[in-house]
């Protein structure tokens, strides 16, 4: 990193900081510029005298405004104004203590528009000049009025200009990222497309095989009596196109996979067989929980398995996030005829997530559900704290309500 490119990181850490050293040196500047009285008109002799306490205090206190010029930039500049002004009526000789209002003015410009720049420039111009050739002690068409006049005018421009330039970088910048936001949005919809059609090409591969060996394999039942050989036949087909079937699929998904994809666990899925792992996690983060089971050891398949538990878990999840740290829950698992029913319960005085609120997990547990062909029911209980009841068939059913042959 350049020296410049430090000290402007350093300016922009330190705004406060930098101003004071820059009041400084306007301190400075005008002190030593109090030291230069003219005494020709075409010629300017230095002359050691000291300045005046009035004018030595103005000058003080105008460069000690400018420190709060980021802060506060109209304050400082009617103060560095009134002060230039009281010293252009009352200095002889005159100090430059419009050196202050001039930075002031110039801090104005550079962070405000161009209308309001327009309107200020303008008045402190006008005052400032006016006041000096009106009251000040030279005549009106004095070399230090007209300089007044024109320090302004320099001042007002050149923070016009800066300010312009800011814009117009940042303008650039914001231009430059959104190109870059559009590109990256772009390269992604094209990569999501060609996703969707690697998978819909998959799913006719696979339905295609499948198709096959439904077909085969009802052949093969139908001819494993009276000819085997036939019905031999027919399961090496069976073999060949769930092979096929397999090797598209794995190709596919690798298709899919982006490089920054984790990989596919390798651990089986949780169950209710984890449910006491589960609420223990629970109990150690200080939420109190009972539980009651009574599905008498049902076996589940490893979709109504993982649903169950993937549902206490949410359900206590939101216990936890929103029923208050008092709140007791209670979790009851219970086989009732072809249905496995699911219950949580909460004592809790806070307001759980709704589907309307903006929240996920309700909206995951009954996607979870519905996948199932169960019912999901959620809702405040009478007397405070809320309820959350799923209904899971044991076996899995086909989308018309029956068990699958």
């Amino acid at each position: 990193m350049s020296t410049l490119a430090r000290a402007r990181c350093q300016a922009k850490a330190h705004p406060l900081a930098m101003d004071a050293v820059l009041a400084t040196a306007v301190l400075v500047c005008m002190v030593a510029g109090s030291f230069v009285e003219p005494r020709h008109r075409d010629s300017v002799s230095w002359v050691l005298r000291t300045p005046d306490p009035l004018s030595l205090l103005l000058m003080t206190l105008g460069a000690a405004a400018l420190v709060f010029r980021r802060r506060a930039p109209m304050p400082v500049l009617a103060v560095t104004g009134a002060l230039s002004v009281i010293e252009s009526v009352t200095g002889d000789p005159r100090a430059p203590v419009a050196m202050s209002a001039v930075i002031a003015l110039y801090t104005v410009a550079s962070t405000t528009d161009r209308p309001t720049t327009w309107r200020v420039g303008l008045l402190t111009m006008t005052v400032l000049t006016g006041a000096a050739m009106a009251a000040g002690p030279l005549p009106w068409y004095a070399q230090e009025n007209l300089g007044i006049f024109a320090w302004t005018g320099i001042g007002a421009t050149a923070g016009d200009a800066v300010r312009s330039r800011r814009a117009f970088v940042q303008a650039i910048r914001e231009r430059a990222e959104k190109a870059e936001r559009t590109r990256e949005e772009e390269a992604r919809r094209r990569v999501a497309e060609e996703r969707l059609r690697i998978a819909r090409d998959l799913h006719d591969v696979v339905a295609h095989h499948i198709a096959l060996v439904n077909v085969q394999a009802g052949v093969a039942a139908h001819v494993m009596d009276k000819r085997p050989d036939q019905a031999k036949e027919a399961l090496a087909h069976v073999r060949e196109a769930s092979r096929s079937a397999l090797n598209e699929l794995r190709a596919t998904v690798g298709l899919l996979r982006q490089s920054g994809d984790p990989e596919a666990p390798t651990e089986p899925a949780p169950g209710l067989d984890r449910l006491d792992e589960l609420t223990g996690t629970f109990r150690s983060a200080g939420l109190h929980i009972e539980v009651a089971r009574a599905d008498q050891g049902t076996s589940l398949p490893a979709a109504v398995d993982l649903a169950a538990y993937r549902i206490i878990q949410e359900a206590l999840t939101n216990v936890q996030k929103h029923a208050g740290p008092q709140a007791k829950a209670e979790v009851s698992v219970v086989r009732v005829g072809p249905n496995i029913e699911i219950t949580v319960l909460d004592d809790g005085s806070g307001e759980h997530e709704t589907q309307d609120g903006g929240g996920h997990g309700l909206l995951g547990m009954r996607e979870r559900v519905t996948a199932l062909r169960g019912t999901l029911t959620t809702g405040p209980r009478y007397g405070g704290g809320f309820r959350v009841h799923a209904i899971l068939p044991v076996k899995n059913r086909t989308p018309t309500g029956e068990d699958p042959a």
